[in-house]
């Protein structure tokens, strides 16, 4: 899927994929190309898609062209075969991801646990993210997260080459999930962004306060300070020579991936080794 943002929400071309599994569209880097496949009654009723779906979907006649479905400017949603807000997708399914400001429901989720009054970013200017990813069972999984706003567009594109790359990641749920509690968020392996909290063993605000440090597959990644790996159970992990599914090491597909949006990576990091954080100011 090629994803194209403007402002806040972004603009999403169907790529190669349908309603339930009929081809619509494809596409390449440069946006939509036809499929091949008209969009004619026949296709619709073996896709199961009527009127009222199509306008459901904010489609109207004005987008489809010579009985094509040509590009549909979605307002913030992704619409491909297996909706992020639907059951598990099927494992030949591509990346989707997706931004937007923060729906109502996810602001009552997190007020008073991951996020309250004096943190210093207020819920305005952070973005609720879907994130299609691969799982370590080796099925596709549709994750969510929080982030800064400005940084979403970097992150969402971040996560699609970890897709690309098929890299493994055992969970992706907001920390709220978790009462906002880093250490139960750890002991189960999640991958979480923005969480209101205090920097591990200090007093400032952690990076994660602000929505720009991410925390990927702490098991396989502790955070290791002399004799202090955390979570316990990445105690196993902490030769990284060993490298296994999961792990984050340097040169590889997700140190590169931010690499290139100019975030740091913990596991350089000289007086502690933090091998699942990513950060964009790298503390």
């Amino acid at each position: 899927m090629t994803t194209r943002y403007a402002g806040v929400a972004p603009v999403v071309w169907l790529c190669a994929v349908g309603v339930g599994g009929a081809l619509l569209a494809a596409c390449d880097g440069e946006g939509p190309r036809d499929a091949g496949a008209g969009l004619d009654a026949a296709t619709l009723d073996a896709a199961g898609v009527d009127a009222a779906m199509l306008d459901a979907a904010m489609l109207d006649a004005a987008m489809l062209d010579a009985g094509h479905l040509d590009a549909a400017r979605l307002d913030g949603a992704v619409l491909d075969a297996g909706p992020l807000d639907g059951g598990p997708p099927d494992a030949g399914v591509g990346f989707a991801g997706s931004f937007e400001v923060l729906p109502a429901s996810v602001r009552a989720r997190m007020d008073g646990v991951s996020w309250r009054a004096g943190c210093p970013v207020g819920l305005d200017g952070l973005a609720y993210l879907r994130l299609r990813h691969w799982g370590l069972d080796g099925s596709v999984h549709d994750g969510e997260m929080v982030v800064a706003m400005e940084v979403a567009p970097d992150v969402v594109a971040v996560f699609e080459e970890l897709f690309d790359a098929r890299f493994p990641i055992a969970r992706m749920q907001l920390v709220d999930d978790y009462g906002a509690d880093d250490d139960r968020s750890m002991e189960a392996n999640n991958t979480s962004a923005f969480n209101c909290r205090r920097v591990t063993g200090g007093s400032s605000f952690s990076q994660h306060s602000y929505g720009d440090a991410i925390d990927i597959n702490p098991i396989q990644n502790p955070y290791v300070r002399g004799g202090t790996v955390l979570p316990p159970a990445g105690t196993s992990y902490t030769d990284r020579a060993d490298v296994r599914p999961a792990m984050i090491v340097a040169g590889d597909d997700v140190t590169a991936a931010f690499d290139a949006i100019g975030w740091r990576w913990g596991g350089d990091f000289t007086t502690l080794k933090d091998y699942q954080h990513f950060s964009r100011n790298g503390r």
